[in-house]
């Protein structure tokens, strides 16, 4: 019979491509791990992993079984769900992983409201970057993430995760006072920046993501100048006139605006979409279901 246990550290070391990264995720030593790998080889008859570089990648008989490790893990998810349930669990605490702007823009009025709706839940939040949170979920570390669309995320039928839309948000560009476009209303369109200077996220970052995906779609591939993940001082340097900037509209609030022309523009990829994730069957569990719904409730009052 499979262990289910080394189905999980199967699937952490497809998830991390190596033996060492995933010890870490699952708080194992290395050898830990590969006598369960070994194990596991030795339960199925076939060998799951090859040598890739430094890393491993799956066999296709690894690949046949994570596809069946990952129902199963949903399948455990919901059973400990309905344990938790049966046992009348709704007194707890749940970790949430979050990027800032997520944190105050739903998660704080979430815990708010929480004292009111379940007042046995409590909420454990690590801010984390929009492209870290589902890792910090996937490996155990989180119980429920706030995240964004980005690329190289989990596609959204992986098994693994149960995803609820939060909200979405448009990106404004943001250029200084004297620049050509500042002026005029109405939206901008993408391709009047193709030839700017441009201030922006780091690779890496899923708003750098959005950037590049807008401008993409516009017919150009914007000329980064500047780099930060803050966007304070990204608006900063857009009011010295070093660039033009795409700003997520949430950022922009409760920053100094006064030097600096904010814009809508034409693209419909200029968005961050926002959402909810727990593991595949978490969302049964009695201490995640109150706060999926507050979460929920939350970014419908939003607009």
């Amino acid at each position: 019979m499979i262990d289910a246990r080394r189905l999980r550290t199967l699937r952490a070391v497809a998830d991390h491509r190596t033996v060492t990264a995933a010890a870490a995720a699952l708080y194992l030593t290395p050898s830990a791990v590969s006598q369960q790998l070994a194990a596991l080889e030795q339960e199925t008859g076939h060998a799951l992993l090859a040598r890739d570089g430094r890393g491993v990648r799956l066999t296709a008989a690894g690949e046949i079984l994570v596809g069946h490790a990952d129902a199963v893990l949903a399948q455990l998810e919901r059973a400990e769900a309905d344990l938790a349930a049966y046992a009348a669990g709704a007194q707890g605490e749940v970790t949430v992983a979050s990027f800032a702007t997520g944190i105050s823009m739903v998660l704080a009025p979430a815990i708010a409201a929480l004292t009111d709706t379940a007042p046995g839940v409590r909420l454990k939040v690590l801010d984390a970057e929009g492209d870290a949170s589902l890792p910090m979920l996937l490996d155990g570390q989180a119980d429920l993430a706030v995240a964004v669309e980005y690329r190289g995320a989990p596609r959204a039928d992986d098994q693994r995760l149960a995803r609820f839309p939060l909200y979405a948000e448009p990106f404004e560009a943001v250029l200084a006072l004297d620049h050509r476009l500042a002026a005029g209303t109405g939206s901008i369109p993408m391709a009047e920046l193709a030839a700017e200077p441009w201030i922006g996220p780091y690779p890496g970052n899923p708003c750098h993501d959005v950037v590049l995906l807008a401008c993409e779609h516009a017919g150009f591939a914007p000329r980064l100048v500047h780099s930060s993940d803050d966007f304070r001082a990204v608006i900063a340097l857009a009011s010295a006139g070093a660039g033009v900037a795409l700003v997520p509209r949430s950022a922009l609030r409760g920053v100094e605006l006064d030097h600096v022309a904010v814009r809508a523009v034409d693209s419909a990829l200029a968005t961050r979409k926002v959402f909810a994730a727990v593991r595949g069957g978490a969302e049964r569990h009695p201490l995640i279901r109150p706060v999926l719904r507050a979460l929920e409730t939350v970014a419908a009052g939003l607009g």
